[in-house]
């Protein structure tokens, strides 16, 4: 009668005999394994870490937003052929003050601001830079409670009307004119005319990689008629005073934009309209896509490893030919060499995962603490699904690729092994 006890032991302490004898080999065949489990722990905990950091960005300009741009007509609002064919210069001029100002009467409009982006050199004696100007509405510091006034003050509706050249600078933006001292009261020339600083904004920090600190704001009229001769803007931002109306206020706007705009065909729309909740869930989502085509494509060198260690575990075969004729002629049975090998295939995918999670931890917190100190907040987020990922992959990998070489050991015949050898 067998111990079951002896019966597991006895495999595992040839498997790891046959181990230490072979050490050289033993690191090769480990070498994909350790890569590939390394490659999945750390494209998964960044790819989480990164969806945590663009949610939370997002989340910072408030969950009581909702976003209208300008959209080309016939594309979906998160297509390439949108974001592409905007960044290749199709104009989209349909979207106006006049949009905003009946959006702004709307139930559940708090307050509401139109934009528009320009870029523009400004100069203050002889420093010049090229600046990202904002136009956006005198209401813009009720609509966005993250523009924060440091000194001085924003423009008022008097201002706007009238095309009043004034500008409120970033924090970046005054830095770089004007560095520790007082901006307001102090002009800066655009386009050869003298824009007086009335308002400096606090730091604000990026978003999505972009700047905010960096931008001047002027009132939307001026950039309109005195820089960019234009009649359109390129977004409206709106704050709700009841989040929980989001979908009702979403439809309002939709339905006064399509008339306004004289749209009956919903894929013709030349805006988009987004919550602060959608946008988080989309960006969620496409990171999560993204992290799981990467993590399919890391899977390629795990089988690339598998069949590394499948060609060891055959090599191995054939070099103990001799060893397996002259235990089954001792009798031992089929079973017991299959479990040897099979063990063996099993500890070398094992301590490969083992090494590729440890490395994968390491190197995923050490990217989070560089990403933080280049400003970038994001966090190292060990999910319990990567680490097992990462151990099911190289346990799958030991079963899959270390079968077809035990099976074959175990099918040699004593006489036959005996005879080889």
């Amino acid at each position: 009668m067998r111990i079951p006890g002896r019966t597991l032991l006895r495999p595992l302490l040839f498997a790891v005999r046959t181990i230490r004898s072979h050490k050289a080999r033993t690191v090769f065949a480990l070498l994909g394994v350790v890569i590939g489990v390394f490659a999945v722990v750390v494209i998964m905990s960044l790819g989480d870490g990164v969806k945590l950091y663009i949610t939370n960005m997002v989340q910072t300009f408030g969950t009581d937003l909702v976003q209208i741009e300008i959209k080309v007509p016939n594309a979906g609002k998160t297509s390439t052929e949108n974001s592409g064919g905007i960044a290749q210069g199709i104009q989209i001029t349909t979207l106006t003050l006049d949009d905003e100002e009946k959006i702004d009467r709307l139930p559940n409009v708090l307050a509401s601001y139109a934009g528009i982006i320009g870029q523009e050199r400004a100069a203050y004696g002889s420093v010049g830079k090229q600046v990202m100007l904002f136009g956006a509405g005198p209401e813009a510091p009720m609509a966005d409670t993250n523009l924060k006034i440091e000194s001085g003050r924003f423009y008022a509706p008097e201002e706007n009307d009238s095309l009043a050249r004034v500008i409120v600078l970033g924090s970046g933006a005054k830095q770089t004119f004007f560095g520790d001292r007082d901006a307001v009261g102090e002009s800066v020339t655009i386009r050869g005319e003298r824009y007086r600083v009335i308002g400096t904004l606090a730091k604000r920090g990026a978003a999505a990689f972009f700047d905010l600190d960096a931008m001047a704001y002027v009132p939307v009229k001026t950039l309109q008629k005195k820089v960019l001769g234009v009649n359109h803007v390129q977004l409206i931002s709106v704050r709700m005073s009841d989040p929980a109306r989001e979908a009702e206020t979403v439809d309002l706007i939709t339905r006064v934009l399509r008339k306004d705009h004289d749209i009956t065909d919903p894929s013709r729309d030349d805006f988009s309209v987004t919550s602060t909740r959608e946008a988080q869930k989309m960006l969620g989502d496409v990171v999560g896509t993204i992290s799981i085509l990467l993590v399919a494509l890391t899977s390629i060198s795990l089988v690339v490893g598998g069949v590394g260690i499948m060609n060891v575990m055959y090599v191995s075969v054939a070099e103990r030919t001799g060893e397996i004729g002259l235990r089954k002629a001792l009798g031992a049975k089929s079973s017991d060499i299959l479990s040897q090998f099979l063990v063996e295939a099993l500890i070398i995918t094992g301590l490969g995962g083992t090494i590729g999670i440890l490395l994968g931890v390491g190197f995923s917190w050490l990217s989070s603490v560089l990403l933080s100190r280049a400003g970038f907040a994001v966090g190292l987020v060990l999910s319990p699904q990567s680490l097992l990922l990462g151990a099911a992959f190289s346990i799958a990998v030991g079963i899959l690729f270390g079968i077809s070489p035990a099976i074959r050991a175990a099918r040699l015949s004593p006489m036959e092994a005996i005879r080889k050898e």
